[in-house]
């Protein structure tokens, strides 16, 4: 039988070597010596001497308090923080601890210290967000923001028992009467309420009104156990019909089995369901909001950068109607984009790129035309345009609208400009017909804008000469006053 003296707990292990307690937590954490060999935080004699002490000392860097690896991992989702997503706690770390993603090295177990490196490792991986939501529960108010939701809101939600807690922290509110018992929610739980319950007004919900009675507190609460759905909404969980759900049933010997309704409308377990569509890949974890990228000219010939988050975009079909974008903003570059609009001819958007459609780009009028603060106190910004400003954005880095000049005469075999399904040229200095991007054009349009489409349309219903656009009497009357008055500069 060994002699106690052969096996060594941490503290005596590090003792031996003469380094600090946390140099020996990091060595045996991170692989620069072997794992405990004589049960849970117990090595052999044989282990702890054939590691190198300076080599153990120097491994260590810091360590670093959990505020501080905190206050890097929120960096590390973004600056500014993504809406919907709550600042990363110092508590936080302590479950990141406990799932092992970070080696304790000391100080409280709920607020442990860790290694600098490691947290920096840590952030830049790409799919922090997601571990965060796996691993880290949330208070009541910090799922609220996860959720984008005001605290009734959220209040709500649990009393409709769409969730439930999993777990409990004590809290000492010194202002409120001492230690509380604060409920804990999680996080992944949280961000898959849109899609678990599709059947939600969440838009709705996430722009409530401060004082405004909650859109959830007309629905039914949930049954316990009796949660269920039918066929067709688990196809909506999944953003399927109906008859892909009940592929999936008949392919799949794991699908839940029905838990009620009948041979031709069975009813499964919510949960289950969820779970199944989580394991095969047919829904994903939401781990940040979809976002608009907006590059619009400022007041010194440069550009700016602006993020709107959960944007919607709605397009006019026609010119002489308005495109409107509105999305979560924050009160820093809303007050510079209402700045930047307030000029004469509005905001000149440069370059758009939003869920949904290509690149996008207005030749100027874009406004500010409101700003709404959600009872979750989030900033809703909107944005309007004319429409027959918009067009499709140029490929290069500077950006701006592609513009189409439809001359008096189709191109020819001589021309070398781009040529468009409208009729347009875009025109080049070495063209032989078109190298005076003056003269030949009668008619300058945002090239993939209403426009240009209304024009490609035409032109492809009504016959044509060969190396020659057909033009209305309308449009050559329209295109003379153009050319009286001089065209736009090029694209």
């Amino acid at each position: 039988m060994r002699s106690v003296r052969e096996v060594f707990n941490e503290g005596q292990a590090a003792g031996r070597l003469r380094v600090p307690v946390a140099a020996w937590r990091w060595a045996t954490g991170s692989g620069l010596v072997p794992a405990a060999d004589f049960g849970p935080g117990r090595w052999s004699r044989a282990v702890v001497e054939a590691a190198d002490p300076e080599g153990v000392r120097a491994a260590l860097r810091g360590p670093v308090g959990a505020g501080w690896a905190a206050d890097r991992l929120t960096e590390a989702l973004g600056v500014p923080l993504p809406r919907c997503r709550p600042r990363v706690t110092a508590s936080a770390v302590g479950h990141l601890v406990g799932a092992g993603l970070l080696v304790y090295l000391g100080g409280e177990v709920e607020f442990p210290d860790v290694h600098p490196d490691q947290v920096n490792t840590l952030a830049r991986r790409r799919d922090l967000p997601a571990l965060l939501d796996r691993h880290v529960p949330l208070g009541p108010n910090q799922a609220a923001r996860r959720l984008g939701v005001r605290r009734v809101d959220f209040d709500a939600v649990v009393r409709l028992g769409f969730l439930s807690p999993v777990g409990t922290v004590d809290v000492d509110y010194k202002s409120h009467g001492g230690w509380t018992t604060v409920p804990l929610y999680s996080a992944q739980d949280v961000a898959l309420l849109p899609v678990v319950r599709p059947l939600v007004d969440w838009q709705a919900v996430a722009t409530a009104r401060t004082g405004r009675r909650s859109p959830l507190a007309a629905l039914t609460p949930v049954v316990p156990g009796e949660d269920r759905v039918l066929l067709a909404e688990v196809g909506r969980i999944a953003g399927v019909g109906r008859a892909a759900a009940a592929n999936w049933r008949r392919r799949h010997d794991d699908f839940p089995a029905p838990v009620g309704g009948t041979e031709t409308s069975p009813e499964f377990d919510r949960a289950k369901v969820v779970a199944w569509l989580l394991a095969h890949g047919k829904i994903a974890v939401p781990t940040e909001a979809p976002s608009a990228a907006l590059v619009v000219a400022d007041d010194k010939r440069g550009t700016r950068r602006f993020r709107l988050d959960d944007p919607h975009l709605l397009l006019a079909d026609d010119a002489e109607d308005e495109d409107r974008l509105s999305g979560w903003s924050n009160d820093e570059d809303a007050d510079t984009l209402a700045a930047l609009s307030a000029g004469t001819f509005g905001l000149t958007v440069k370059h758009l790129a939003a869920p949904g459609t290509p690149p996008l780009a207005v030749l100027g009028g874009a406004r500010v035309i409101d700003r709404f603060r959600s009872g979750s106190g989030g900033l809703r910004l909107t944005l309007a345009w004319p429409a027959g400003l918009r067009g499709t954005a140029a490929s290069h880095p500077a950006g701006g609208v592609v513009r189409h000049g439809v001359a008096y005469a189709g191109p020819g075999a001589a021309c070398v400009c781009a040529r468009h399904d409208c009729g347009g040229v875009v025109p080049v200095s070495w063209c032989a017909e078109h190298g005076d991007a003056v003269g030949p054009v009668l008619e300058w349009h945002p090239g993939g804008g209403i426009r240009c489409n209304n024009l490609s349309r035409r032109a492809a219903t009504r016959p044509s000469a060969v190396g020659q656009t057909a033009t209305t009497t309308d449009e050559k009357t329209a295109l003379h006053t153009t050319a009286a008055a001089g065209p736009a500069a090029g694209s």
